[in-house]
């Protein structure tokens, strides 16, 4: 699966997108979260619990709780507005 970051989440990651292969236990978007935390000092601060940002799978806007079964690409952002 193609795990991608934007904005400041790039910067402090460290990496635009990266390929991981999934535990059989991650299977939400929260899973994921709490699973990617444990890659690096840079993971874990920019999906801190109590971060701001948000997900989508596969292009679409996504909740935490949303499942992974078949997804090819999740996307972490901060908040933005539109007008």
């Amino acid at each position: 699966m193609k795990v991608r970051y934007f904005a400041w989440m790039k910067r402090t990651v460290g990496v635009a997108d990266e390929e991981v292969n999934l535990p059989a236990d991650v299977r939400t978007v929260g899973d994921l979260v709490a699973w990617l935390r444990t890659r690096s000092p840079g993971h874990a601060e920019a999906l801190a619990a109590g971060a701001a940002f948000g997900a989508a799978v596969d292009q679409r806007t996504a909740t935490f709780d949303a499942a992974l079964a078949g997804a090819r690409e999740v996307a972490f952002f901060p908040p933005f507005t539109g007008g």
